[in-house]
C-alpha cells in the first residue's frame, strides 16, 4: 500500500474519530459543575481591584505613552 494511500485511510476514518472526540472533551471540560465559578472569577480579573469609578479624563495620575 503506498503511504499516501495509508494516511489518507488513517485520516478519513480514525483521526476524524479522534478529533470528534476531543471536540466533545474540550466542551464537557467547558461546561463540567463548578466550572461557572472559575470563569467568573477569571473575567472578573480586570476589575478585581476597582473600589471608585475611574477619574474625568484630565485629571488621571497616570502618564499617557
Amino acid at each position: 500500500m503506498e503511504e499516501y494511500t495509508l494516511l489518507r485511510q488513517f485520516a478519513d476514518s480514525w483521526m476524524l474519530l479522534m478529533l470528534f472526540a476531543f471536540f466533545i472533551g474540550v466542551v464537557v471540560w467547558v461546561f463540567r459543575p463548578g466550572s461557572n465559578r472559575v470563569y467568573r472569577d477569571t473575567a472578573d480579573i480586570p476589575f478585581r481591584h476597582d473600589d471608585k469609578p475611574a477619574p474625568a479624563k484630565g485629571k488621571a495620575k497616570e502618564a499617557r505613552t
